[in-house]
């Protein structure tokens, strides 16, 4: 098993990851309910798709020696109605200012972002809207 999740009540749940105990709450949004207190379960599967994108980089990164300390993205979700889903998770990815990147670089960590488990898992039916910022 990877997580247990408990409801909480009042659209609260907390998941504990079974290998290392680590915690994550989520509410419901403010817009479906919810008070908005926590990252809400569509939230964490936009989230999820930066940080899965940042650790397939880092791999590539720490395979071909790039330093991608400070790297930094900005995660959007846009949500749809009829039914309620995601319609939408725009991730722009800026790389640090003290960092230049060959074009070589650039194709190896672009193609390891869009190439992440999330990435590939999300439906077609959700637009990933996916920028690189080469500061």
């Amino acid at each position: 098993m990877t997580s247990k999740v408990v409801y909480q009540g009042n659209l609260r749940t907390a998941a504990t990851h079974l290998q290392s105990g680590t915690v994550i709450e989520t509410d419901a949004p403010t817009d479906n309910q919810g008070k908005g207190e926590r990252f809400s379960p569509t939230d964490l599967v936009a989230t999820a798709l930066a940080s899965c994108m940042f650790t397939l980089m880092g791999i590539a990164a720490r395979t071909h020696h790039i330093d991608l300390t400070d790297m930094e993205c900005s995660v959007e979700k846009i949500m749809e109605n009829n039914p309620r889903r995601i319609g939408e998770i725009k991730v722009a990815i800026h790389f640090p200012m003290k960092q230049t990147f060959s074009e070589k670089e650039k194709k190896i960590l672009e193609q390891a972002a869009l190439t992440c488990p999330v990435f590939l898992s999300l439906s077609a039916e959700v637009k990933k809207s996916v920028s690189f910022h080469w500061l």
